[in-house]
This record gives C-alpha cells, structure tokens and sequence, in this order.
C-alpha cells in the first residue's frame, strides 16, 4: 500500500490516493481534480475508488467529478442526503480496491453521518480520519448546527475512542483537516505526519478521561469561523462540477475603471506593501498567498461580480483557490502597473508603519483598531484599542471611530485587508505591518486582560 498526500495549504486540508500499484481509491479530494489525476498518472495507477469522509463545510469536494470522469464507484454514507447516484456505504461495511480493504467506521462529531476509513493491504494498515481524529486534537463540531454542538462534542469524544480501538496502534494516521484548516479545533500539533499510537498519548480527546470537561473545554476553544462554510455542505451534498480553472481575458482599461468608477468588488492581489503604496482607488487588497481564498470568501458579498487584479501568475492561482469554494470564473485584469491597467483611474495610497511608527506619529485622539478575532483581542490587546475582527468590518463600518485609524492585527495580513476596505470607504488609514507579539518589546502598552481557554 502506497499513500500520496496531495496538500492544500490554502485551507489547511490534505486529499490522499491510496493505491495497491494497480488501482487506486482516492479520499476527500477537492474540487481541482486534475492535481489528483496527475499523481495516478505519475504513480501508473487507475481510480477506481473516491470516498468522501463527510460533506465538507471547507471546501466543495472534486469526488463527485472525480468518480464520474473515471467510472470509479464513489463512497458515501448511506445516511447523507445526496441528490447524486453513490455507492452508499455504512458503518462497518467492508469495500475492496484491487489488493485493499476499506472498512468503514462510524465517527460523529465533525458531522452527525462523519466516516472514517480504515484501509490496509493484510501487512499495514492506514487510518483516514476526516475531521474526527486530527494530529493532537478534533475536528470542531459547531458547524451543523449551534443547538447541536454539545450533542456532536460528546459523540466526538466516543468517536476517536472507537476508531483507535478499531485500528492497530502502529497505524499511520492521515485526516483531512488540522493542517490550518478552520475545522479543526483545539491544540492542533501541526505535525506533519503520527500514528495511532502516538496520539493516544499526545491527544487531549483521548488522554483527558473526563469526557464532560473535554467537552467544555473543546467547546470555549470554538472561534469564529468563514461565512462561505454555510453554504458548501448544500452544494456537496447536489454534487458539484469541476473547477473552472481558464483565466479569463484580460478587461480593457476603460471597462476596468468602469467597474471601479461603479464600487465593484476589484480585488488587488499584489503583496500589500505594493498595494499601500499604490493601487486603483476603490480596489481592495488580499495579497495573493494561503490565506487568500479563506478571507476572500469569508468578507466580500458571493454574489456579487468578482474582478481580480494581478499578475498572470497570481490569478491563476487565486482562480484555482477561488473554484475551491464556489466562485467561478471570476473577471481578470492581469498587470501590476495600476496606472498601466487603468490609467483613466484615481490612484490612492496610506502610511504602512512599524510599532516605531504607531509611537512616533499616533495622538491621544486617533484610534487603534485591531481587527484580530475576539478571543485573541481578549487574551492580549493595546491599550485602548478599539476591536472590531476583520470579518464583521464590512457590516460594521458605521462602528469605526471617527478620526485617524492605526489598524493592526497579528502579522500584518489581515490588517493590510482591513486597512483597504477603509480606505476605499474613505477613510484616513495607517497600517500596521508589523507582529503583535512584537507590540510590547516595541514600545506600547498593552493591557493583559485573559488566558486562553484550555
């Protein structure tokens, strides 16, 4: 048995083709198919074989595709309500793939109908855990529903007990989520590799033998997490397409400065170094890296037209992130030149500073505002810093202070984001490029209000 880990570092999740050097079973891949086809093509294998471990809330999958293009039988929980022809597999259930078992595991929690697949070729074994067992935590369970959260803990709790009893202690272990993925939860060990046994000494789902305090502390550890997650279980479980993935032709510069004269979202996907010191006016920056698609989907309107500007490189690979999760073919301008891809437009720039700079140029009457997440505004914030997280900004400009803003985050990326979306609503901006961690060592107050939950 060879395992081939095809990574997303863009949503923290792994796909993996699972092979005998013959045929192939191929579990949770994601939309983009052809980065799983062309490793069966470099391993000389056939897919005969997709299973999906739950309906993703992070992702649309690529196995229904997948499944199709090849005449693969596609692997779904008999349980899951899917408006497609699967193969419906359930608990305990056996499948054979060439010289491969895979047995199915009943493991709620991430989800009420979450599977994991216990593979191996009679020498070794595999565990695909989805989002039940991660490398030193769980998936989280708050994504169905709030009402079901608790019921979903404690049932993740007995899940990763059940599945460790089921596979031997030497297995390897391969989930799918716990790689930055917003769908993990706890103290992830961002490892990249473990075992079974490893993680019945390392885990906290299986080394606290207090399941009611496991249970409490999992849930006070919940964030926030992307508005898009609400809608990619729906279209899952309707069995998506595949990815579009062409560049579209490049916009003229007069229908580029129309869209910008007319408030378009146009999304500017240079490093935001660049963008500060000088883009399009009106356009936004979500500099191009793995954090790209996950803040993109979860701050600006899904519905709404889409214009991406950059270069030829960074759209298409903003193209390929954005068809992981629903939007699809979205309009281009590719070019780094502002001025050059629209010259009939205003160009518009801010002060990008250090913590040196928020202390050598703030006044008593300006603003900090920290658009970090809540619980880490709680843990740690600058005196007097005013919190409003990056993905309530949009609804909440109204609650921006008057008068100077001095935006920060934890590195500088999410503020970057931030310090355009005020700009573009006018707004006198300062961004702080620069680590919180480093804010006291620099200089500025900070007051220490919390530790974190757990």
């Amino acid at each position: 048995m060879d395992v081939i880990v095809i990574e997303t570092p863009q949503l923290g999740d792994r796909s993996y083709l699972v092979h005998d050097g013959e045929v192939a079973l191929v579990i949770d891949p994601q939309r983009d198919i052809d980065r799983v086809e062309a490793a069966a093509r470099d391993a000389g294998v056939r897919i005969t074989h997709v299973a999906e471990t739950h309906l993703h809330n992070d992702y649309l999958t690529g196995g229904f595709a997948l499944a199709r293009a090849h005449g693969a039988s596609y692997l779904v929980n008999a349980a899951e309500p899917v408006e497609f022809e699967r193969q419906p597999i359930t608990d305990g259930q056996t499948v054979r793939v060439g010289a491969l078992n895979v047995k199915a595991i009943a493991t709620p929690g991430h989800t009420h109908t979450h599977l994991s697949f216990i593979v191996d070729d009679g020498a070794t074994q595999a565990v695909f855990s989805g989002g039940s067992l991660l490398y030193g935590s769980v998936g989280r369970t708050d994504l169905v529903a709030a009402a079901d959260t608790v019921g979903l803990t404690h049932d993740q709790y007995s899940s990763v007990r059940r599945l460790v009893a089921e596979a031997a202690a030497g297995a390897a272990l391969f989930p799918t989520h716990g790689f930055g993925s917003f769908c993990s939860s706890g103290p992830a060990s961002g490892a990249g590799s473990s075992t079974i046994a490893e993680q019945m000494t390392a885990n906290h789902a299986l080394t606290d033998a207090d399941e009611d305090h496991f249970v409490r502390e999992l849930v006070a550890n919940l964030t926030a997490y992307p508005s898009y997650y609400a809608h990619m279980a729906v279209a899952n479980a309707r069995g998506p397409g595949p990815a579009e993935l062409a560049v579209p032709e490049s916009l003229d510069t007069a229908e580029l400065a129309r869209r910008l004269a007319a408030g378009e979202w146009v999304v500017d996907l240079r490093q935001r170094v660049a963008f500060a010191h000088q883009h399009l006016h009106g356009s936004v920056s979500f500099e191009y890296g793995n954090s790209f698609s996950t803040y993109l989907g979860w701050l600006l309107p899904l519905q709404e037209p889409l214009t991406l500007v950059g270069s030829l490189a960074d759209v298409e690979n903003a193209v390929r992130d954005l068809s992981r999760i629903g939007i699809d073919a979205p309009d281009a301008a590719v070019g780094t030149d502002p001025h050059a891809l629209a010259p009939q437009a205003v160009l518009d720039s801010y002060p990008r500073v250090g913590w040196d700079g928020v202390l050598a140029g703030r006044s008593p009457a300006d603003t900090v505002l920290d658009v970090r997440r809540a619980d880490e505004y709680a843990r740690s914030r600058v005196a007097g810093a005013v919190n409003i997280p990056l993905h309530d900004l949009l609804p909440r400009l109204a609650d921006v202070p008057a008068g100077k803003l001095w935006v920060h985050c934890a590195t500088g990326y999410r503020a970057g984001i931030a310090a355009s979306l005020l700009s573009r609503a006018g707004r006198d901006v300062r961004h702080i490029d620069a680590r919180f961690r480093d804010a006291g060592s620099a200089g500025i107050r900070l007051d220490q209000v919390r530790a974190a939950p757990g």
